[in-house]
């Protein structure tokens, strides 16, 4: 019996990994956004961490890339292919398609939110209801979002950045940048090259990001031994890189987050934003685990500000969480925020 009734599933879309949430089972899959094809044939060949390996490192008739790029779908094709592999992964045979939830980026607009529910349905899904990222973190991190009480969410993911105030279970005041995870390390791969002369890979500054990288002063300066290409002599070179150069290497793109940060305040009601400085500020996703982040955002705008616990699987815990409504909602929508439900 138990196979042949779909279970509702949960996806937290993301640019740099994908999370699948299946209804009583908790988060089942976590696995890189990436895809592997061979360029000749089109032939799908790995997905997920098989496939990350290979990034940077393929010869030239097989090619190794995210089909999501800053919180939204650059390749249509690939990302059907992968969602459809990754609800493969987690699902047995059964005689009716699952619903499924996706997160995306509050930022998003209709053409994009088009997109996402044409792949999940192209995967396999019977119906896709969409929710927005910053209102599935608070679910996850934990927050009754359903009171009238104000509550400030910074998720920071591969591809976005998405700040909200959220009340009443919708979204007050919002914004979205494309500012995030692969923003730092692409300024640390930037800040190496003018500082050192040094060429380095995406996997490596992504290292040094999650090893030594802050945004706020550490209490003991610490460094990591680096390998990249000189471009003097185009040899390899060793050479070690201080958690202090990671703060200049990301200083733009924590300015940016700021001053997202700063205008979603300014264009707050005042109550709510009494009630935040009193519920404190809650960051979630990969980004927020950067050293100091809290402490950065805590001095600049004098509010208590806390990672959520295990910050990267709030949004997939979130959007799992809402599964549970979704008999609730009359005509499949949903009533977060602009939560949206396309029928076929």
């Amino acid at each position: 019996m138990f196979s042949l009734f779909s279970k509702d599933i949960g996806i937290d879309l993301g640019t740099a990994s994908v999370l699948v949430f299946i209804k009583g089972k908790g988060v089942v899959l976590r696995e890189p956004s990436v895809v592997a094809m061979d360029r000749n044939t089109g032939k799908l060949l790995k997905v997920g961490t098989e496939a990350q390996a290979m990034l940077g490192k393929t010869p030239g008739n097989i090619v190794a890339m995210r089909p999501l790029r800053e919180g939204v779908i650059s390749d249509y094709d690939m990302t059907e292919r992968m969602l459809k592999e990754f609800i493969r992964k987690v699902t047995t045979f059964r005689l009716f398609k699952p619903r499924i939830i996706i997160c995306v980026p509050s930022g998003i607009t209709e053409v994009e939110e088009r997109a996402v529910i044409d792949a999940g349905i192209q995967a396999g899904a019977r119906r896709v209801y969409l929710i927005e990222e910053p209102v599935a973190a608070a679910i996850g991190a934990g927050i009754d979002i359903a009171k009238p009480d104000g509550h400030m969410v910074v998720d920071i993911g591969g591809g976005t950045s998405d700040i909200a105030v959220i009340s009443l279970g919708g979204v007050v005041e919002s914004a979205s940048i494309k500012i995030a995870g692969d923003k730092f390390d692409e300024a640390v791969v930037k800040y190496i090259r003018r500082k050192h002369n040094v060429l380095v890979g995406d996997r490596t500054a992504e290292e040094l990001k999650i090893n030594i990288g802050c945004v706020f002063p550490r209490p003991e300066e610490v460094t990591m031994e680096v390998k990249g290409r000189c471009l003097m002599t185009g040899l390899p070179r060793v050479f070690s890189v201080s958690s202090s150069e990671m703060i200049e290497a990301f200083e733009e793109p924590s300015a940016r987050i700021l001053e997202a940060i700063h205008s979603v305040l300014e264009r707050t009601p005042p109550e709510l934003v009494a009630d935040i400085s009193t519920n404190g500020i809650i960051m979630t996703g990969g980004g927020s685990l950067v050293w100091g982040f809290d402490k950065l955002i805590e001095s600049h705008t004098g509010i208590e500000t806390h990672v959520a616990d295990d910050a990267i699987s709030c949004v997939a815990y979130g959007t799992g969480k809402s599964l549970e409504t979704l008999d609730t909602m009359q005509d499949g929508t949903m009533n977060l925020s602009r939560r949206k439900q396309m029928n076929y």
